[in-house]
């Protein structure tokens, strides 16, 4: 559904706002590389990326130091409002030519739904695995966060002695920045070509200009008979090379919620209890899209209610925006328009009423008769059925009197949907319970997301002078979802 069309134009974003010399060149290399792909028929013209925006709002002042803590957190907030942008503009990667940048380009990645392309995995892939001396022309915060020793372990790193980085290659950092492309100071050059010759002293095999501004003078450094690597030059490519491969996945739970706000706050404390977790960050990442206004989905399908078809998809959509792996709907009745929201989504919505099928399958297998309470809607139209067709088991619900009862337990004025977990609506909904049992139900699924609320899951619930087993629909799907959350690694599992 959200595949890109073959042959349409791709469109890559470049992070301008951190340097005027380094952005430059950086778009004026990627523009150049891809001109020079269509022309020697590695891609068709109309396929290749050959749209480029240069994203030229400027960055605000990063007072305190570049290194200090306000300046990089600062720093960040503007990156990510600027690759938010680009994501916007539909953009399909983002370069950002700026070393510091790269030191926290993780946090970025794991905020965005774009790609942010690495320059450092550009450079360790070019260079390749063989151990090198490796000397590095960088900002003092970007070699003291050894950025460069994690990207080349094989390597030995060596960075100018002190002396030349306080006198040369500094001063030649803050001289370069805002210099255009076509006139790099002649001072700056002299003072980047001393500090190359230290490094050349100190025995690099291979110099590489660790700073925007130096990667743009690449050209100037080796005319000085340097061995200096054209950082951008391999960006650029790299870029164009990895970019039908899509970004790492970062696992995002879409949860459709409001349909209703207690079950909505019931299923994500169920997903908490399921998650074997030892601090925060163990947790699932969840996405809420709270909307109580959805119309009631059981009105629409036994009455002339709203339909929630749209408001209910543009939920999903909305959830997908956010970048939702997997959606989960803990309303029963929702499921009853799955059907015509599947299609239409690239994210897969979990099933809640497969999962419980499949749940009595694997645990209650040879029980002859199971019992459904839930809404009107839910049982009118026919979801349950459907999901139990060939499942080995008599689906069964209650009589018009006892289907009463269930109503008035979730809708009525004492009923769960108005707050009330205890009272004659409970003892209504226990003498529906009753009626399934005598009836020969030995499982009852509580098919209203509510209805656990009141009598919560137990498999040994004594009832009616028998034992039946209460089956809670939602827990089965926070189970299911932590699972694939998990990489089908199975939860903590809670009776």
């Amino acid at each position: 559904m959200h595949a890109l069309i073959p042959h349409q134009p791709r469109h890559l974003g470049i992070i301008g706002g951190l340097g005027t010399l380094a952005s430059e060149d950086l778009h004026g290399k990627l523009a150049a590389a891809i001109a020079a792909m269509a022309t020697h028929g590695q891609a068709a013209p109309a396929a290749a990326p050959c749209r480029l925006t240069l994203d030229r709002h400027p960055a605000p002042p990063f007072s305190g130091g570049a290194g200090s803590a306000d300046a990089l957190a600062r720093r960040k907030l503007y990156l990510y409002d600027r690759m938010r942008h680009l994501e916007a503009c539909r953009a399909d990667g983002v370069l950002v030519p700026c070393f510091i940048s790269h030191t926290f380009l993780a946090e970025l990645q794991a905020e965005l739904g774009v790609r942010v392309f690495d320059m450092m995995a550009a450079l360790a892939r070019h260079v390749g695995p063989a151990p090198l001396r490796i000397g590095v022309l960088c900002s003092s915060h970007v070699r003291d966060r050894r950025l460069f020793e994690r990207a080349f372990p094989a390597a030995h790193i060596v960075y100018p002695g002190a002396k030349i980085q306080d006198e040369c290659v500094m001063p030649a950092l803050h001289g370069a920045c805002g210099t255009p492309p076509q006139a790099p100071g002649l001072v700056t050059l002299a003072r980047l070509r001393r500090a190359c010759g230290d490094l050349t002293r100190q025995g690099a095999d291979l110099i590489i200009p660790g700073a925007g501004e130096f990667a743009a003078l690449a050209t100037q450094l080796r005319d000085s008979g340097h061995a200096v690597l054209d950082c951008h030059q391999v960006y650029a490519e790299y870029a164009l090379a990895q970019m039908d491969q899509g970004r790492p996945a970062t696992f995002k739970l879409g949860v459709v919620g409001g349909i209703g706000p207690a079950a909505t706050v019931d299923f994500l404390h169920k997903i908490i209890r399921h998650t074997d977790a030892s601090r925060d960050q163990d947790h699932v990442r969840l996405v809420v899209d709270h909307n109580p206004q959805i119309p009631d989905r059981t009105a629409n399908l036994v009455g002339d209610g709203d339909d929630p078809t749209l408001a209910l998809y543009s939920a999903c959509r909305r959830l997908e925006e956010q970048g939702a792996s997997l959606i989960a709907m803990p309303c029963n009745t929702a499921h009853a328009y799955v059907g015509r929201l599947q299609p239409r989504l690239a994210a897969t919505i979990v099933n809640m009423l497969d999962e419980t099928v499949r749940h009595i399958g694997a645990h209650y297998p040879g029980h002859g008769t199971v019992g459904l309470l839930a809404t009107s809607g839910t049982v009118a139209s026919g979801v349950y059925r459907a999901a139990a067709r060939g499942a080995g088991f008599d689906l069964i619900v209650p009589d018009a009197q006892h289907q009463q009862y269930v109503m008035e337990a979730i809708y009525g004025s004492q009923g769960v949907k108005a707050g009330y977990t205890e009272g004659p609506r409970k003892e209504a909904l226990l003498r529906a319970c009753a009626h399934l049992a005598r009836r020969g139900a030995s499982v009852i699924i509580l098919g209203c997301t509510e209805l656990p609320l009141l009598l919560p899951r137990d498999p040994a619930f004594a009832i009616a002078g028998t034992t039946v087993a209460l089956l809670d629909p939602t827990d089965l799907l926070a189970q299911r979802c932590v699972t694939l959350a998990r990489g089908g690694k199975k939860s903590c599992n809670i009776d």
